[in-house]
Order: C-alpha cells, then structure tokens, then sequence
C-alpha cells in the first residue's frame, strides 16, 4: 500500500523560511517516478508549485522560482522542499503528490501560514 506523509508546515513571518518534506512509503524511487508539490490557497483552487521527475530535472511555478527549492533523498523515500523569502500569499495547505507509472497517490497535506 502506498502512503504519502507531508510534514513541516507551520506558522512562520513574511521573510521566513520553513522545509516541508514529504514521505512516501511503498513504491520504489526510480526513473518512473515523479514528486510534485501542489497548494491550495485561500478561496483558490489547488495549484502546480514544483515536480522533481524520476532524472532528477525540476520544474516550478513562476511564482516560486528562485524562492523554493525541491529536492530528493531516493534512500529514504523523501521529497523536500525549501521555502525561502515566505510571502503572506504563500498562506496555503500544502500537497505532495508522487506519480509512477499510471498511477497517481497524494498527501493530506501540510497547513503553512505566513504573517505579514
């Protein structure tokens, strides 16, 4: 069975950094699987915020570009991403998602709320 486990979220001042990371338990990291970060803001539909494919390439929204950092440990099954220079419209739930093959699994998601 396969799990996804988000963590790190939190309460943290505009300017801040926090480190989500996402675990995902019953699948193999290889060349076939792909990890992505996605949110939903406030009033907003859920959003595409950055992927790191099975080569390692990574992808992210223009919003976040520059700021946030995705990366991967394929030992331990984690995926993390590095949220820098937080702005309160980064107030969001947070999702990891983790893609192989056809299939598709996701967290519950992770609560990061950023004060002005």
């Amino acid at each position: 069975q396969v799990e996804v486990v988000e963590s790190g979220g939190g309460l943290v001042q505009t300017g801040g950094s926090l480190k989500l990371s996402c675990v995902v338990s019953g699948i193999i990291f290889n060349e076939d699987t792909a990890v992505f970060w996605h949110r939903r803001r406030p009033g907003k539909l859920r959003e595409f915020v950055a992927l790191i494919g099975g080569d390692d390439t990574t992808n992210y929204a223009g919003a976040v570009k520059g700021r946030f950092t995705i990366s991967k440990d394929n030992y331990n099954n984690t995926v993390y991403l590095q949220m820098n220079s937080l702005k309160p419209e980064d107030t969001a739930v947070y999702y990891c998602k983790a893609t192989k093959d056809y299939y598709v699994y996701w967290g519950q998601g992770t609560q990061v709320t950023v004060s002005s």
